[in-house]
């Protein structure tokens, strides 16, 4: 079905036309723009007033022109085709197959911009996912239908560490898969591929589906291929039931996109040239994870963003901050020392992990041990501060107890191969090895019930030698 054409441009703005207003237009409403060979673009209605509309184009304007070009409101938001055939395809950041199988056949389409979620038909996140990886898993839980994002700088291992997850991520209490939702934006290309090529090689790319929406893709494109993906997954998630985990990277160049087109429409500029919507545009996008009740189905998110200069405080990690359930920190200097995942030991957490954690979750066990190795660490940080002051000849047996502790966790408990999975089991007894270089008396946040039963076992064999649990 055809829409209301206009012959004619008012204006042409780089990427944003403007046109004499249509009636009824909306907001974000889908329009084509053709120029006089009659070839089609893309746009969208950015911006309204009473007698014009700015259309902003995905792609180029050239072979425009002010007199010989239409342009055709569609009187719809954008959507996407949903459907089973979505397993195992590759879309751009429009929502078009580019993996060159054609559209999927589906009579469905979904609004991109999804319809709000009643609060009150939300249910709380309990269930623990279990990465494998020993620094996520014992003491910054993921927890199905979190939202986790992962803080990262150019340069770090962030892109290796989100396809572990996704290779093994794994709920406890259920023995059904994840599938996958993977949402590049302004990514080069080696960084797409190196996800497909991951997927591949570890057998779960029937089980994912991919937007691209690479560096070299309008900016506009960014801003909607993120809502594509999340459209999909609300579809496999609240329609077929499935535990979805969302992967987006790299938030950082949405939020530039943001800027940009921001920029283009004329609007006042918040914090670093920012539109002062960010936070709710963010939270429009994030608020899309969860567990819903009268479905079986959850979207777990872990968006990826590289912060600026490594600062945290930057308005994107900042907003980010208060919209999600935690963080995952990625720290540089781990990095140089070669631990992975250089995950950073304070500024993490997870907010939802004292609900997903404890007796017949996990183990009886995990609160103690992570509340203890957090505070242990907090104390090294500390100690190392003043080492770099006197001297770590001048510090005290003590401290010098401490340090051993920080290296032995960074090496044993932190540092693990990018194709190990660790069990739960073998993270908390990782822990407690851990924790054997702190005297007993200073283990103050552990029950003596359990440092009796799991601390003493590993003390009495390695008085007589033996190595419990050795890697």
């Amino acid at each position: 079905m055809r829409g209301i054409e206009y012959k004619g441009l008012t204006r042409i703005e780089g990427p944003v036309v403007i046109t004499e207003r249509s009636r009824n237009v909306g907001f974000n409403e889908v329009v084509y723009v053709y120029d006089r060979e009659e070839g089609r673009r893309m746009g969208r209605v950015v911006d309204l007033s009473e007698e014009w509309a700015a259309v902003q184009i995905f792609g180029s304007n050239t072979g425009l022109s002010a007199e010989y070009s239409r342009v055709e409101f569609l009187g719809r938001p954008m959507e996407i085709r949903v459907g089973p055939g979505l397993l195992g395809r590759i879309f751009n950041g429009l929502g078009e197959p580019i993996d060159g199988y054609g559209d999927i056949f589906s009579s469905s389409s979904l609004d991109v911009n999804g319809l709000p979620i009643n609060p009150y038909a939300r249910t709380y996140p309990r269930d623990f996912i279990q990465t494998g990886i020993s620094a996520i898993d014992g003491m910054n839980t993921l927890i199905r239908g979190q939202k986790l994002p992962i803080f990262s700088g150019n340069g770090l291992p962030h892109n290796r560490l989100a396809a572990q997850i996704v290779r093994q991520a794994k709920i406890l209490t259920s023995n059904e898969p994840f599938v996958v939702v993977f949402c590049a934006m302004g990514v080069k290309y080696d960084v797409a591929r190196f996800f497909l090529d991951d997927f591949e090689r570890s057998g779960v790319l029937a089980n994912v589906v991919v937007f691209l929406s690479l560096a070299d893709a309008p900016s506009l494109e960014r801003l909607v291929a993120p809502r594509c993906a999340l459209t999909a997954a609300e579809y496999l998630a609240y329609e077929k039931n499935m535990h979805v985990l969302v992967v987006m990277t790299d938030m950082t160049n949405y939020c530039e996109a943001l800027r940009e087109v921001s920029s283009i429409r004329g609007e006042v500029p918040s914090r670093k040239g920012y539109p002062g919507y960010l936070y709710s545009d963010l939270a429009s996008l994030y608020e899309r994870a969860g567990k819903i009740s009268g479905s079986s189905g959850s979207i777990t998110q872990i968006p990826i963003l590289t912060m600026p200069n490594d600062d945290i405080s930057h308005p994107i990690p900042d907003l980010s901050g208060y919209i999600t359930e935690g963080q995952i920190v990625l720290d540089r200097e781990l990095s140089q020392r070669g631990v992975y995942p250089p995950v950073a030991g304070l500024p993490s957490l997870s907010r939802l992990m004292k609900d997903g954690i404890g007796e017949g979750m996990t183990r009886e066990d995990h609160k103690d041990v992570s509340s203890q190795l957090f505070a242990a660490y907090s104390k090294v940080k500390q100690i190392r501060n003043l080492a770099s002051i006197i001297g770590e000849e001048e510090l005290s047996e003590g401290d010098k107890q401490y340090l051993k502790f920080a290296e032995k966790f960074e090496q044993l408990f932190l540092t693990q191969d990018e194709t190990e999975n660790r069990d739960i089991d073998r993270t908390l007894n990782l822990g407690w090895r851990v924790l054997t270089e702190i005297p007993r008396d200073e283990l103050l946040r552990i029950k003596q019930e359990h440092i009796e039963k799991y601390l003493d076992p590993i003390l009495s064999a390695k008085e007589m030698g033996i190595d419990i649990g050795a890697r």
